[in-house]
């Protein structure tokens, strides 16, 4: 049977693989970098949101750097999607689909490991947004655009329902797998409605 543990290392496997692929599809197709370009950003963005968590957290050194299945499956993935770009790059939309699928996987598990290393339920929600958007943040500002967090889209929102779902859950005492995908699936619906649907954040009206 798989442990807890287990569970969670799975899903951060995962989030790090398809924020990978977003990271490397965004140096493609917005930026037109080589081969080097590519791989690091797509590996940045896999890998930031979880070293900033664990530097917030005092872990040191961060999950992500420590254990090297992390950085081999950013660093994999990145590749792949070089080498089999130009049928990805026609799929513009699978760029913003990748991005929401890594900001939900990394919701739960950026909570799930604040939460193991005894930080607040409020911290270990904000830990867990964080970790979602901090590779986000990292490729938008190596590519010389305005971070998404920072603008009007659905962003920051979906990432604070799945952490806060998260939360509930592990709460309630529902350690499920299947419970904590709910929350994230929450956070991936709400971001593609947004997109989907031109929905934004409440912003001043000038």
């Amino acid at each position: 049977m798989v442990s807890a543990t287990d569970w969670l290392v799975l899903l951060s496997l995962a989030g790090t693989a398809v924020f990978a692929i977003n990271g490397a599809l965004t140096a493609i197709q917005a930026a037109r970098l080589d081969i080097v370009g590519v791989i690091t950003l797509g590996t940045i963005t896999a890998l930031g949101g979880g070293v900033l968590r664990d530097v917030l957290l005092g872990i040191h050194p961060p999950e992500g750097l420590a254990d090297w299945r992390f950085l081999v499956t950013a660093l994999v993935a990145s590749a792949l999607v070089f080498m089999v770009h130009k049928p990805l790059a026609r799929l513009v939309r699978w760029v913003t689909v990748f991005d929401a699928a890594g900001l939900s996987l990394f919701s739960i598990t950026g909570t799930l490991t604040a939460l193991h290393a005894g930080a607040s339920p409020l911290l270990s929600i904000i830990l867990g947004a964080t970790t979602a958007v901090g590779g986000g943040t990292f490729r938008d500002l190596l590519t010389s655009r305005v971070p998404q967090i920072l603008t009007s889209d659905l962003y920051a929102i979906p990432a604070l329902l799945g952490a806060g779902g998260t939360w509930v859950f592990w709460a309630l005492g529902w350690h499920h797998p299947l419970a904590y995908l709910a929350a994230g699936a929450a956070c991936f619906g709400l971001r593609m409605v947004g997109v989907r649907y031109k929905l934004h954040a409440p912003r001043v009206q000038v």
